[in-house]
């Protein structure tokens, strides 16, 4: 049965079920709120499981509140770009989250970009700090002298 109102400008609730409301409620916090939240609620609960090495939510908790501090630190503050060159694992993760705790801004980057495309993520992103392995360590310090990352 086709809902009363709204069906004319949203044509897609004549479509839903009598209980399913047309909007629905979500608790207003940012993502690493989410994560605190886990943390508290699932303390004990795996978080991130990467080739059988598991993460629980205190513990990735407790990483990125360091990591943040870390990067505090550093000088990182609330709304500077900060590039990530990282491949899919643990590190990543916490980076993003330690950067998004202080109000920074992650700019996310494939660790198989050339370094020309690197080049142009650098700048144009306005990066001031790069987070990344020590295998790219060389190729990212040749690289710096062309960016404004310290």
């Amino acid at each position: 049965m086709a809902k009363e109102t709204g069906c004319q400008d949203k044509p897609w609730l004549a479509h839903y079920g009598r209980d399913i409301p047309e909007t629905l409620e979500y608790e207003e916090t940012h993502i690493v709120g989410f994560l605190e939240k886990s943390a508290e609620r699932f303390p004990d609960k795996t978080a991130l499981n990467f080739q059988g090495y598991k993460v629980s939510y205190h513990e990735l908790n407790d990483m990125v509140s360091r990591f943040a501090a870390c990067l505090n630190d550093f000088g990182i503050k609330k709304g500077d770009s900060v590039a990530v060159l990282l491949p899919n694992l643990i590190p990543c993760v916490v980076s993003y989250y330690a950067i998004l705790k202080i109000g920074a801004i992650a700019v996310m980057n494939n660790p198989l970009y050339a370094d020309r495309e690197l080049h142009h993520q650098f700048n144009d992103s306005g990066s001031k700090a790069l987070i990344t392995l020590d295998l790219l360590a060389n190729r990212m310090i040749d690289l710096r002298l062309k960016t404004n990352i310290k």
